[in-house]
């Protein structure tokens, strides 16, 4: 089993910066992609962002040129670094993990979530 633990959300005004984290921890597995979603009140959970191993990124059209997304292989570890944050930023945010266990099979894990909001 593999355990996703956020952290680094909090209250920022607009215009404010945040870093999250997110370490992956467990038993044997390989993490391809590695990813960032967030929940807004009232709406589905929708991608922010995701980083292959070998570091290709993909980022929502609504973040782009705010948000970045990195990785630490090594630590199993994703981050995002959040600047010119605005109030529609405002959800949980959760990190995601997509791979394969030891014994071959698709692995998928979540994160329990990181409150991240902005005010006016």
């Amino acid at each position: 089993q593999v355990q996703l633990v956020e952290s680094g959300g909090g209250l920022v005004q607009a215009g404010g910066s945040l870093r999250l984290s997110c370490a992956a921890s467990g038993s044997s597995f390989s993490i391809n992609v590695m990813g960032w979603y967030r929940r807004a009140p009232g709406k589905q959970r929708a991608l922010v962002a995701t980083i292959t191993r070998g570091g290709t990124t993909n980022y929502a059209d609504s973040v782009k040129g705010r948000f970045t997304i990195s990785r630490d292989n090594a630590k199993n570890t994703v981050y995002l670094q959040m600047i010119s944050l605005k109030p529609e930023d405002t959800a949980v945010y959760y990190c995601n993990a997509d791979g394969y266990t030891g014994s071959g099979s698709r692995a998928d894990y979540w994160g329990q979530g990181t409150q991240v909001t902005v005010s006016s």
